[in-house]
């Protein structure tokens, strides 16, 4: 119910990768580890029972806390944060080219502001705290794309990065694959060509090699 566009338009969206069966093959790695673990220490077997249901209602996270703690229902808002504001909105640049701020602090949005030339946004009672933001978060929004639609996206990342600001580009395919980390991420046969990904992501050893 939640993933979508926002309003009476906004219809239910599915994800497009199946990521509560993936959700649910860490549960069930994380089960045999500790079921492997206590065999080791006590000599005896374990039946394990992951379902894809539990997995999925054990990920939601801060949404089923706000419901659970507050009856808030969530609503569909396309990809902003219910409770943070700005953090997830894509905004353009001058050339079209979409980004999203991650601002979880006072102290970060003053900092996008002063980079965005518009220090004065972070006295303004209206966006002052987190708590003013989400609540006048269509005026906040309206600003802010206004600003970085005069920006051109790597410079104003970049300046951004170095003053501490989460932001990133919003990347299609094509250009995640262009990055040493999706690279390395790929199984590639004899000749070179690509045959699959792997599915493991994490790295040990002193080196980070990975394993």
């Amino acid at each position: 119910f939640m993933n979508g566009e926002p309003g009476a338009a906004g219809r239910p969206t599915k994800m497009p990768v199946a990521l509560v069966d993936l959700l649910a093959a860490h549960q069930l790695k994380e089960s045999i580890l500790l079921a492997l673990w206590q065999r080791d220490r006590t000599g005896e077997g374990s039946h394990v029972h992951v379902s894809l249901m539990a997995s999925a209602v054990a990920s939601l996270a801060n949404q089923a806390s706000g419901y659970l703690c507050a009856g808030v229902v969530p609503q569909r808002m396309g990809s902003e944060h219910p409770s943070i504001c700005p953090y997830g909105t894509a905004f353009d640049d001058r050339e079209g080219q979409p980004l999203i701020l991650a601002v979880g602090a006072d102290s970060q949005f003053r900092t996008l502001c002063e980079v965005l030339g518009c220090a004065g946004l972070a006295d303004d009672e209206r966006f002052a705290t987190n708590v003013a933001r989400v609540a006048h978060r269509a005026e906040l929004t309206a600003l802010l794309a206004e600003r970085i639609g005069a920006r051109r996206r790597p410079e104003l990342l970049e300046e951004l990065r170095r003053r501490k600001v989460p932001a990133g580009a919003v990347a299609d395919m094509a250009t995640v694959f262009e990055s040493p980390q999706a690279e390395a991420l790929v199984l590639r046969g004899e000749g070179g060509e690509a045959m699959g990904l792997r599915q493991v992501a994490w790295r040990v050893g002193a080196e980070g090699a990975a394993v």
